[in-house]
């Protein structure tokens, strides 16, 4: 994303579920940076030459697991004395604040130098170490490094994300370690293990801390996180935004689309939601308020464009990365997944900001910015590198070496730009930043090993999606409906890397067990545990989207799920009906450009149906034929589309009789 002011920060800060990062400074900030670029340099080399698994999760997490005690806070102070209800401490100069607050302390270093004993320890002797844990022969050092470790991770998550997930891992532990005392008869009883089980479980393999939320933070989100750096420091993003100002320029509706299309366009920059709604939110706001936006309006389009940012190919978010994994299928053939749903996301956003103009009257404002086919000849070289990405997947290139080669030709191309040339220092900065980025998602996704192994050892999974098919009597539809409740309430208190991963080994085997196919499955759950970011009560991006307007939160979180409800409902249709595939890009050519011409009908009717400018009658109609549509069978689709037909007559009807 483009780099935030100060204000911008602490509001990113504020609403994102990671905590926010130390600014350190002096030498200590320089040791980070050039640690953080080397580790970002290991982490591109690697991928040409290949280190076996276990030995490379290690080696990334010794060097990532330090440099978050150093780069977070521990809150400790501030919780004491919140407790004991003392007045904060009389603030120091902004210098003095920065130098003092934001400098680790003795704890900090110990856990910082403890993280990387435990780590390199395996390292010493990876084949003996991975021998001792095949065979059941953990040594007492063996165990307390795998205690010490775990207690690493836990402090890591807190820091980086808050106590939501620390508590959540400790439920796990305490479940695999006290199991054998539940009740008899209950089905996820186990017979419980002890600390040597359950330290070889998660320290000596790659079913724990080392396993496929770390694998894809060691490789494909690193390497994502470098090339949107580099496009950064390349000066792709204020080319996004200049391009998207400059290419809707005329209609009442612009401002709105302008806003959106950006927000697309930052999603290949910036992984997060808030952070692309915050650091577009700055630029566009006065904008949308200049056209006639209400303030709660401008934040629904404002979040809405953000949280598109991570749901839309090329990159999509972290989550994506892991279903690959989980499938056993190239990154490109997830992409495949999205890109209908894709298309139908940004469809109905586009008709409900088209229906919103003409709702609050708003009209094209003129801003400064160059002619959109003179910014195409000048930097439309920016879209080369993303291009290439989908090229070198299609010609069967792994994920890993087309972003690598991505990167190189983004680096390459920033010469043409002399404000923006990836000169040594920029070149250093951005490898810095990739890895620094990286940081709160790599002690997610080795915390949430903790989970996914204690799954693994006890059989929790199979368990409880057992119980959720129960409890909806093996109804599919029931089944669905409770699954995507339940993904985004775990949404609302862990970050969206974690809900995933958590739903993915518990919910989404219960709905395979009705016969959805995996790839409808974790889709299923990814656009669900995404969308917890526009849920209310937390609604995180739209509650920044909120602070920047000054609008009202709970109006900014209503508009913002009427703008997003296409992407919530969507997903039930690849779920709960045959032809449902088709929205992910399988099947016959034929089936599928019908089903998404059928889709997008019913998108359509969606937006008439929440738009305010129709009667109550058109609405209620036109949300029959929605729903009608997206059972994507022949009966339905015509009788949606006859629903929708007496819609839009009664509208036109009712139209007639009311005076100009």
């Amino acid at each position: 994303m483009t780099e935030l002011s100060d204000r911008d920060a602490e509001l990113v800060s504020a609403h994102e579920q990671e905590r926010p990062a130390r600014r350190l400074t002096g030498t200590l900030r320089l040791g980070v940076w050039i640690v953080g670029g080397l580790l970002s340099a290991y982490s591109l080399v690697v991928v040409f030459r290949p280190v076996e698994a276990l030995e490379h999760r290690l080696t990334f997490l010794a060097v990532a697991l330090p440099l978050v005690f150093l780069c977070y806070r521990s809150g400790i102070s501030s919780a004491l004395r919140r407790v004991r209800g003392a007045a904060p401490p009389e603030q120091p100069s902004e210098e003095a604040r920065r130098d003092v607050v934001d400098r680790p302390g003795v704890g900090d270093w110990l856990l910082a130098a403890a993280a990387l004993a435990v780590l390199v320890y395996p390292l010493l002797d990876i084949d003996a170490f991975r021998d001792r844990g095949s065979g059941a022969a953990l040594t007492g050092l063996d165990i307390a490094a795998g205690l010490v470790l775990t207690v690493l991770l836990l402090e890591a998550v807190r820091r980086t994300v808050g106590w939501s997930l620390t508590i959540i891992c400790l439920i796990f532990l305490a479940y695999a370690y006290f199991g054998a005392y539940l009740p008899i008869g209950w089905t996820i009883g186990h017979r419980g293990f002890d600390l040597a089980q359950i330290v070889s479980q998660l320290y000596t393999g790659t079913e724990g801390f080392f396993g496929v939320p770390m694998q894809v933070a060691a490789s494909y989100i690193i390497l994502f996180t470098i090339y949107g750096a580099v496009l950064d420091y390349s000066g792709a993003s204020k080319f996004f935004i200049d391009l998207s100002f400059a290419a809707f320029r005329k209609s009442r509706a612009a401002p709105g689309r302008t806003v959106t299309t950006a927000g697309f366009l930052l999603g290949t920059v910036s992984g997060s939601g808030v952070a692309t709604t915050v650091s577009l939110g700055s630029v566009a706001w006065p904008v949308l308020r200049r056209a006639g936006y209400p303030k709660e309006a401008a934040g629904g389009i404002l979040a809405s464009g953000g949280i598109g940012a991570i749901l839309s190919p090329p990159t999509l978010g972290a989550a994506a990365f892991i279903i690959a994994e989980y499938l056993k299928v190239g990154y490109l053939e997830v992409l495949i997944y999205a890109t209908i749903p894709t298309i139908l996301y940004y469809l109905g956003l586009f008709l409900a900001i088209e229906i919103d103009s003409r709702r609050f009257g708003t009209h094209a404002v003129a801003v400064d910015a160059p002619k959109a086919g003179r910014l195409l000849l000048r930097f439309g070289y920016h879209f080369s590198s993303l291009i290439l990405i989908i090229v070198l997947m299609a010609l069967d290139r792994s994920a890993f070496q087309s972003v690598v080669i991505a990167t190189a030709i983004a680096f390459a191309l920033s010469f043409l730009d002399p404000e923006h040339r990836m000169g040594p220092k920029r070149t250093a900065q951005a490898l810095a930043k990739g890895t620094l980025e990286v940081l709160p998602v790599t002690a997610v996704c080795a915390a949430a090993g903790i989970i996914v192994g204690v799954i693994t050892q006890t059989g929790l999974g199979l368990n409880l999606s057992a119980i959720i098919v129960d409890v909806a009597a093996g109804n599919l539809i029931l089944t669905t409906f409770m699954s995507g409740v339940a993904v985004m309430l775990l949404g609302l208190a862990v970050p969206v890397t974690a809900s995933f991963i958590i739903a993915a080994v518990i919910i989404a085997p219960a709905l395979t067990t009705l016969g959805v196919t995996s790839a409808e499955a974790y889709m299923f759950v990814f656009y669900y545990a995404v969308l917890s970011e526009v849920s209310p009560p937390t609604a995180l991006s739209a509650v920044a989207a909120a602070a920047i307007t000054g609008g009202n939160t709970y109006k900014t979180m209503m508009m913002t799920w009427r703008y997003t409800l296409p992407a919530f409902l969507v997903p039930f249709a690849f779920v709960l009906t045959p032809n449902g595939q088709a929205l992910l890009g399988q099947g016959p050519i034929g089936t599928v450009l019908l089903m998404s011409a059928v889709s997008a009908v019913a998108v359509a009717a969606l937006a008439m149906a929440t738009g305010g400018v129709t009667g109550w009658p058109e609405r209620l109609l036109a949300t029959v034929a929605a729903v009608l549509l997206l059972f994507l069978e022949p009966v339905p689709i015509v009788a949606g589309l006859a629903v929708l037909a007496v819609a839009a007559a009664v509208h036109l009807i009712r139209r007639r009789r009311v005076p100009a």
